[in-house]
């Protein structure tokens, strides 16, 4: 959810923290901080508001010293505020602490600490590591946070100096993301790669339970209880262009735009000329798929959504009963799973609490996981028993898109390998479907055009207070996903309605002018679906419709029609998305919306 960014080495850490956590603003922060060392003192910067906040100050006063870390702070524990924000340090003021996640036992331990004398300024979980460090202290810090981590419950990334230890930063992880840049001569610790892919290209990648005591030429690794660890270089093979805008003049068209490429670079691997697909890592055999006898797809959000394809595509292909539920609501719903399950996740990033937890429970009671992920080394990617990576590259715009994309083409893929091993789809209907994906790019390409065109229709809606989504099947599917994307960054009121349900009672909130967003892709549904159009359009209703090239009929019903290229219904949402996505884009940047940053968003939620 956070940001942390740590440096040891002969440059001025200030300079590379904040770099570095202008890379993590993408993570979703209310507020920032760096700690400092140098010359036996410990500067702690913090504030409440963006990172600019943060920069001014140093710009005015800088804080010099070649050791330090840094944090951008989303708010769970205590309002937005600089005495909540990170760096937390002890109460003499010689150990700070920066933190991902949530120490679930911290009011026990607070109380623990308050009773030995120790006194609180903020109202975090935190400020607990803090005090505990000092309270181990006893001029070895290893050992004193080898010891703290034997008391905190719950999930965390942990940044911890200390001015008696100039020579070492130390960093933890338990279920919450932490990385270690190997540099010369100097090294980092940070949430992600792009706050470090300035500097090295070299990486490990922390597990649960590991420590890093990281020097200027050393890192030495080890579990929390002082076993030593040995791992792997994990070496970045992406540019450091690719985390920057690139001439666009947000994170968020500049991913529309990639798209075309996105699902290519998902797609070309997997295929070779004789339409056979190769999954990665999923070993999944025909006799395990007989074995399964029903199918659950985990995701929140944007993920989600893309599950419900994924739900409809394995349902119909792969005959086998599948439930796609958000990874919130799911463990609290007695799910029956047993070794003859099989849970699919669906997470950019990988680290979604939720889903996280989901895959957990899936695995102790026996069931095959699959994880469909953007993040390679991520910790679902890890624990899953198959992965299916997304080639997305760094999305770093709150608003998923290229993303959701290419999780629609892997999640069409795996449906099509399975139903191929279990031989429920016929080969004739199986060609069809994979070229189809073959030309899905190229048809992303034509829908980019209509940039202009969308436009214009988002000035039509952008002062609106009210924006509705309809449509039947997968398309309803869809719309909830162009619904959800518009009211993340525009903030206008917008909902996601089944188009064959209106007349149950959500048609009462039609009114003269209403803007609505109708999704008429299905050929199978489209006659069922301009009729829907035809009753909000006579309720006064301003109908924007989206449909296939060719279908005319629905532009009688409607005042404006964008047309996607004609494509199979069962792949339609792969494309018909992508001008809900510019029009969400346009009408949040004709509001004056920080499109890549909306408010109380975050990209990666770690926790729950």
């Amino acid at each position: 959810m956070c940001g942390i960014v740590g440096y040891i080495g002969k440059q001025e850490a200030s300079n590379i923290l904040v770099e570095g956590l202008s890379k993590l603003e993408y993570r979703g922060y209310d507020s920032a901080g760096i700690a400092i060392l140098k010359d036996n003192k410990l500067d702690v910067r913090k504030y409440k508001g963006r990172l600019a906040v943060l920069k001014e100050n140093l710009d005015k006063n800088p804080s010099k010293g070649n050791v330090g870390i840094g944090h951008t702070r989303w708010a769970t524990h205590g309002e937005p505020s600089d005495v909540n924000s990170h760096p937390h340090a002890n109460s003499s003021g010689n150990i700070a602490v920066v933190h991902n996640g949530i120490i679930e036992n911290y009011i026990e331990l607070k109380e623990k600490l308050i009773m030995k004398g120790y006194k609180f300024l903020s109202e975090t979980d935190t400020e607990v590591v803090a005090h505990l460090v000092d309270m181990y202290y006893e001029g070895d810090l290893v050992e004193a946070v080898s010891k703290v981590v034997k008391d905190l419950e719950g999930a965390y990334a942990l940044g911890v100096i200390n001015k008696e230890n100039p020579d070492k930063l130390i960093a933890v992880r338990k279920d919450s993301p932490l990385i270690i840049g190997i540099g010369e001569g100097e090294n980092f610790i940070a949430s992600d790669i792009p706050a470090v892919l300035k500097y090295t290209r070299n990486i490990f990648i922390m597990e649960d339970g590991e420590m890093a005591v990281v020097e200027e030429d050393n890192i030495i690794l080890m579990k929390s209880d002082g076993t030593p660890v040995e791992k792997e270089v994990y070496t970045v093979n992406w540019d450091v262009e690719a985390a920057e805008k690139g001439g666009y003049d947000h994170f968020m068209i500049k991913e529309i735009c990639e798209q075309p490429k996105a699902v290519k670079d998902t797609l070309s691997p997997r295929l070779n000329k004789e339409n056979q697909i190769r999954l990665d890592d999923i070993s999944l055999t025909k006799e395990d798929l007989e074995k399964i006898n029903q199918v659950y797809i985990i995701a929140c959000g944007t993920a989600y959504h893309a599950g419900l394809l994924g739900k409809s595509l394995i349902q119909k292909y792969v005959d086998v009963p599948v439930i796609a539920e958000i990874g919130s609501e799911f463990r609290y719903n007695d799910p029956f799973i047993d070794e003859k399950s099989l849970m699919i996740v669906v997470s950019q990033s990988g680290e979604t609490a939720d889903t996280l937890a989901a895959l957990r429970m899936a695995k102790e009671k026996g069931a095959r996981t699959l994880a469909v992920t953007n993040v390679v080394g991520s910790t679902i990617s890890r624990e899953a028993d198959d992965v299916f990576y997304t080639w997305a590259g760094p999305e770093i715009a709150v608003a998923s898109t290229k993303a959701y994309t290419t999780q629609l083409v892997s999640l069409s893929l795996i449906a099509l390998d399975m139903a191929n091993k279990k031989e429920t789809i016929q080969k004739e209907e199986y060609n069809e479907l994979i070229e189809e994906l073959r030309l899905i790019p190229e048809k992303l390409e034509d829908i980019l055009k209509m940039d202009d065109s969308i436009k214009e229709l988002a000035k039509e809606i952008c002062e609106s207070e009210h924006i509705f989504y309809i449509g039947r099947g997968i398309d309803y599917d869809v719309a909830r996903e162009g619904s959800l994307k518009l009211k993340e960054v525009s903030y206008i009121h917008s909902e996601a309605m089944a188009a064959g349900e209106l007349k149950h009672g959500t048609i009462a909130l039609i009114e003269d002018g209403t803007p609505v967003i109708a999704l008429a892709t299905q050929d199978k549904l489209y006659d069922k679906t301009v009729s829907n159009i035809k009753e909000v359009h006579a309720r006064g209703a301003k109908i924007i419709s989206l449909g296939k090239m060719g279908n005319t009929e629905i532009a009688k019903s409607s005042d404006r029609v964008i047309y996607i290229p004609d494509v199979v219904d069962d792949l339609s949402p792969i494309l018909s998305v992508v001008p809900l996505q510019i029009l969400a884009y346009h009408v949040a940047t004709l509001r004056g919306a920080d499109v890549d940053k909306p408010r109380n968003l975050a990209k990666s939620v770690t926790v729950e």
